[in-house]
């Protein structure tokens, strides 16, 4: 079974940076496709970003564009993403999410997810 676990998640200052890592294990990391998800209180979960399982195909939800930057290394079985010019609309638990097959920014065909990781962004 595939296990995600994020991490990297914290308070920041509105204009700062964060990055967030998700490590997979139990499954053959380099075959999913890997995205971001995130959910801030009272709201819906939303798509961030996915990149498929080689790397070639990024997609970006257009808040994010320009701001977020997904990456992977498959060697490490770490998906990352490296989120700049924060702001507190930014501000959510965002979760990792995997499935075997293309990207999409559906959550409901995403199988595996991790607990997700706290990011605060305060004004």
């Amino acid at each position: 079974q595939v296990q995600l676990v994020e991490s990297g998640g914290g308070l920041v200052q509105a204009g700062g940076s964060l990055r967030l890592s998700c490590t997979a294990s139990g499954g053959t990391f380099s075959s999913y496709a890997m995205a971001w998800f995130r959910q801030a209180p009272g709201k819906e979960r939303e798509f961030a970003a996915a990149i498929t399982y080689r790397g070639g195909v990024i997609d970006y939800a257009d808040s994010m564009k320009g701001r977020f930057t997904i990456s992977r290394d498959n060697a490490k079985n770490t998906v990352f993403l490296q989120m700049n010019s924060l702001n507190p609309e930014d501000a959510a638990v965002y979760y990792c999410a995997a499935r075997n097959g293309w990207i999409d920014r559906e959550d409901k065909r995403y199988p595996y997810w991790g607990q997700g990781t706290q990011v605060t962004v305060s004004s």
